[in-house]
């Protein structure tokens, strides 16, 4: 992820020879709906793999080439090759391989922002890649077309960003609750007790768990164990690391809940992560 960036800034992060990525941060308008786009190509044969821990990142990826080999939790089978499609909130590792032929635009929403733009439970994406014909229709497949004719990154990411903005001006608002909920499990790093914020909505837990794989993808609680994974994560890249003090700060119970953490949700311990 960019560190850095303005709105509408594309940043180059390309290696010679092999590959191009260029990023951009969207129009303030998208703020809170799309975190970032992305474009990518190769330009070498060869294998290419990456992990991707869990995250609360909901990508839609529109290829114009080959497809990704993607494989949920595990190594990508035969039959895992995904091309252009929607992939919903996953509490674990995502394993992916191309092999040098791979082109895309790739548009991230937030949990919240996806909702809204998909117009459909969130929970019909959740653990899977749904291909883009069947959570665009009609309109994904111009998409596709268009992008794929346009003659350079920032024309794709224009035409992305203009297409978002306005499939959302027919889209239903997100329920106050959800989003009031949403916060406060981010803004307290994953900390806050579930059964407080239901008390505070007024919400039986059940109710609230529903309501939340509806908007969300997935409970309050699955979304606060990736809230503070990824804040035990950040952290480590921020400091010298002692995890044990990392582990309290997040909130875990002592430092061997943090390691299965990190098991489940990076498929590797935290200092396996912190040795790359």
């Amino acid at each position: 992820m960019p560190v850095k960036m303005q709105p509408q800034q594309e940043q180059d992060r390309s290696v010679a020879g092999r590959f191009e990525m260029r990023r951009r941060l969207p129009d303030p308008r998208l703020q809170g709906i799309v975190s970032d786009i992305c474009g990518y190509r190769e330009m070498a044969p060869g294998h290419m793999r990456n992990v991707e821990y869990a995250s609360l990142t909901v990508p839609l990826v529109i290829s114009f080439t080959e497809p990704f080999a993607i494989g949920l939790g595990k190594a990508p089978g035969d039959n895992d090759r995904f091309a252009s499609f929607a992939a919903g909130l996953f509490a674990g590792p995502v394993v992916i391989e191309s092999f040098g032929g791979a082109c895309c635009v790739q548009v991230n929403f937030t949990p919240l922002g996806a909702r809204r733009f998909f117009r459909l439970p969130m929970s019909e994406l959740t653990d899977s890649m749904v291909v883009l014909d069947d959570v665009l229709g009609a309109q994904g497949l111009a998409l596709r077309e268009w992008l794929g004719n346009a003659p350079d990154w920032t024309t794709r990411f224009d035409m992305a960003e203009a297409f978002v903005t306005a499939r959302l001006e027919k889209a239903a608002e997100t329920p106050l609750e959800i989003a009031w909920a949403y916060d406060r499990i981010i803004t307290s790093g994953g900390r806050t007790r579930i059964a407080s914020i239901a008390e505070r909505l007024g919400w039986s837990r059940k109710h609230l768990a529903g309501s939340f794989s509806n908007a969300i993808g997935m409970g309050p609680k699955t979304l606060s164990r990736i809230v503070r994974f990824n804040r035990a994560l950040g952290l480590s890249r921020q400091q010298a690391v002692d995890w044990a003090d990392i582990a309290a700060d997040c909130g875990y119970a002592d430092q061997a809940h943090l390691v299965r953490e990190f098991r489940d949700l990076a498929g590797e311990t935290p200092t396996g992560i912190s040795a790359r």
